[in-house]
């Protein structure tokens, strides 16, 4: 079984602890951010390194714009907001100026998924997996904790093109270490089994983990896969163990469609492989204000509810 440690650190900070350590080696690199210096823990450069921190205020077109003319100026640009603004708002900016000329811009979209319940439907961004794959160029990293949010940036810094980072507002468990291998592209195999595969990324890994930690005390064997680069998609990882196991589990914190779940089915469709297949996502809905706790109880992904669909769906009793 996986353990989850008791620590619990919201993700964001893995993001500014890898740049002050990024830009202590290297002073190229420039943060950038929209007035949410302190949401999207900036702050934090802005006070050790002042020089390397730019705040554009509300304008997130002109963020994107202005980190485009950074990097053809030789410096790697950072760009700092929340999801649903970066993603959404800036979309043009991404996809024209960015994107289309395989710029070295960083983008961190921060407080995705259901959590940011106080905030409400406006900057609950559910929709940014799917804006940012369809991207020509575009890398999508989705981490799970703390330190895979601080590999996330070191190896987004270190490919050279557009990387999208996904980042959460709540404090969520501790699951890797800074020294576990984090290769984009590669997909990380929780646990080994043989009954079903089970697929998921991001702050929603530890309820997971905790479902199925639950499932194999019951004598489940259960094929468990962290997928953090959602784009490129570790098709060969996927496919393997689907073919092993004969059944798949998407888990997705995100719009049903075009997300992660979206992205697996289409890849095992495009390597011809029939399975009977699953997904837990928020199904074609815009979400409601709430505490985290009851968003993510209401929409199906406390680990009693993942538990409990992962039986329905393939009828284990």
């Amino acid at each position: 079984m996986t353990d989850i440690k008791k620590e619990k650190t919201a993700n964001r900070f893995g993001y500014s602890d890898a740049l002050l350590d990024l830009i202590g080696k290297d002073k190229n690199i420039i943060a950038l951010d929209a007035d949410l210096a302190k949401s999207t823990t900036t702050f934090r450069i802005k006070e050790k390194y002042p020089d390397n921190f730019i705040d554009v205020g509300i304008a997130e077109q002109n963020l994107v714009g202005i980190a485009a003319g950074l990097s053809l100026n030789g410096h790697i640009p950072f760009v700092s907001t929340y999801a649903a603004f970066v993603a959404g708002r800036a979309f043009d900016q991404i996809r024209t100026t960015v994107c289309y000329s395989n710029l070295n811009v960083k983008l961190a979209g921060m407080h995705v998924g259901i959590t940011v319940g106080a905030d409400g439907p406006t900057h609950q961004m559910l929709e940014d997996i799917a804006l940012m794959r369809v991207l020509p160029n575009m890398i999508i990293l989705n981490p799970c904790d703390v330190n895979e949010a601080y590999n996330a940036t070191v190896q987004a810094y270190e490919h050279k093109g557009p990387v999208y980072i996904r980042f959460v507002r709540e404090a969520t468990p501790v699951l890797t270490t800074r020294e576990d291998e984090f290769v984009i592209g590669k997909a990380k195999i929780l646990r080994q089994g043989k009954d079903i595969t089970v697929v998921s990324s991001g702050q929603i890994l530890s309820n997971v983990i905790e479902a199925c930690n639950m499932l194999v005390k019951e004598g489940f064997d259960i094929e468990l896969i962290n997928v953090h680069t959602i784009k490129p998609l570790d098709v060969k990882c996927i496919s393997d163990s689907v073919r092993k196991t004969g059944k798949l589990l998407v888990v997705d914190e995100h719009q049903i469609h075009g997300g992660l779940g979206t992205a697996v089915f289409e890849a095992l469709m495009l390597e011809n492989i029939s399975t009977k297949t699953g997904i837990i996502a928020v199904n074609d809905t815009f979400l409601t204000s709430g505490s985290p706790d009851e968003l993510i109880e209401r929409f199906g992904f406390s680990k009693d509810k993942i538990m409990s669909k992962i039986k329905s769906y393939f009828a284990v009793v």
